[in-house]
C-alpha cells in the first residue's frame, strides 16, 4: 500500500515546533540531507531536532487538511509518483541550485 511509503524525513524539535520553509513543512529525501538542511539553515541546536520519516500517506492527510509541504528534488520524486497514481497532478520543478550548497524546495499543496 502506497500510504505507508517512506517519502522522505522531516524535523521536529518536541513539543511541537517543525523545521518549516515558510509555513510549508521541509521534508528531505535523506536523513542525512535533513541534517544537511538544518545546518544551512543555522539551526541553533540541531540534536535537539528529532528527524523523522515522512510517509505519502500522512503527507497526503496533512495535505487535505490545508498544509503545504517543501520538497527537496529526491522527496519530490518520491512523492509525485505516488501522487499521479492517486491523481494528482504534479509539476515538474527545476531543482538546479543557484548557488553552492543550496538545496532549491518545490512547495506543494492541494
Amino acid at each position: 500500500m502506497s500510504d505507508s511509503k517512506v517519502i522522505g524525513y522531516y524535523s521536529v524539535k518536541p513539543p511541537t515546533n517543525c523545521y518549516c520553509d515558510g509555513e510549508a513543512l521541509v521534508v528531505a529525501g535523506s536523513h542525512a540531507t535533513m541534517k544537511r538542511m538544518l545546518a544551512i539553515a543555522g539551526i541553533s541546536h540541531p540534536s535537539l531536532y528529532k528527524i523523522m520519516k515522512a510517509r505519502f500517506g500522512e503527507v497526503l492527510a496533512g495535505m487535505k487538511l490545508g498544509g503545504s509541504y517543501a520538497f527537496d528534488a529526491e522527496s519530490y520524486k518520491k512523492f509525485a509518483t505516488l501522487a499521479k497514481d492517486h491523481g494528482i497532478p504534479c509539476e515538474d520543478f527545476d531543482f538546479t541550485p543557484s548557488q553552492p550548497n543550496e538545496i532549491k524546495l518545490a512547495t506543494v499543496s492541494l
